[in-house]
């Protein structure tokens, strides 16, 4: 599967039989992109371990596990797939502090507006924006996650995607204020890793500064942080 950017084929990634499929043939658990120990600095710097949080298109990574092992006291994580829900299910069915609910991102009806202090998003946006009709998928996906959060929530975006393909999208809503952050992709040691994950960069109305400052091809993830902000769309 190829969750880049610019990739041009377009899949069934927003049908729930897709991933039943791909479930039902790879139970593993796996994580896109990160896992937990290398967030955890980022999350401490946005999340407090009271806050009730929100895993999107979890399938069956262990973020959620390594969050309230690390005293995160209420995640819940969503996912389209039956498969991978019940499955989860059955694997924490004695950690209340996990909740696994079978919802479809882009119509979270089962949650209350304002009800969330945090969403996290680990290749799920990403997925959408490459399978078919993106552009609206998308943004269901994002008015929904802007509505279920509090004022002064936020959502947290790992992507592949960077500003020149995701900030406009994430901009044009007007239902929040943007940090962006940069992880390595690969693993690496302290010592070498090139960006530090806790310190915002510095970005501009379209996001080249972002680019200037990486040059070309990093090979990074790109962690938007945004905050929840009402007052943005009084003004509209």
């Amino acid at each position: 599967m190829t969750l880049g950017s610019t990739t041009t084929t377009q899949h069934a990634y927003g049908e729930p039989a897709y991933w039943d499929s791909r479930y039902r043939q790879d139970p593993g658990p796996f994580d896109w992109y990160q896992k937990y120990k290398t967030l955890a600095p980022l999350l401490d710097l946005y999340i407090r371990r009271s806050h009730r949080v929100l895993l999107v298109g979890c399938g069956n990574s262990t973020l959620g596990e390594g969050m309230v092992g690390d005293g995160y006291q209420d995640v819940v994580n969503i996912d389209i797939s039956s498969v991978v829900v019940e499955a989860m299910q059955q694997k924490y069915q004695g950690r209340p502090e996990m909740k696994y609910i079978k919802m479809d991102v882009r119509d979270m009806n089962g949650f209350e507006s304002s009800s969330f202090d945090a969403v996290i998003d680990k290749g799920t946006l990403d997925s959408l924006m490459c399978g078919h009709d993106a552009q609206p998928n998308a943004k269901k996906m994002l008015e929904e996650i802007g509505r279920i959060l509090k004022d002064k929530g936020v959502y947290i975006l790992i992507t592949y995607g960077d500003p020149s393909y995701r900030l406009r999208l994430l901009k044009d809503l007007r239902l929040w204020t943007i940090n962006m952050h940069v992880i390595d992709r690969m693993e690496k040691t302290p010592e070498l890793r090139s960006w530090e994950l806790t310190a915002p960069l510095p970005i501009n109305e379209d996001g080249s500064s972002v680019s200037a400052l990486l040059g070309g091809n990093p090979e990074v993830h790109y962690i938007y942080v945004c905050t929840k902000d009402d007052s943005l769309r009084k003004h509209q």
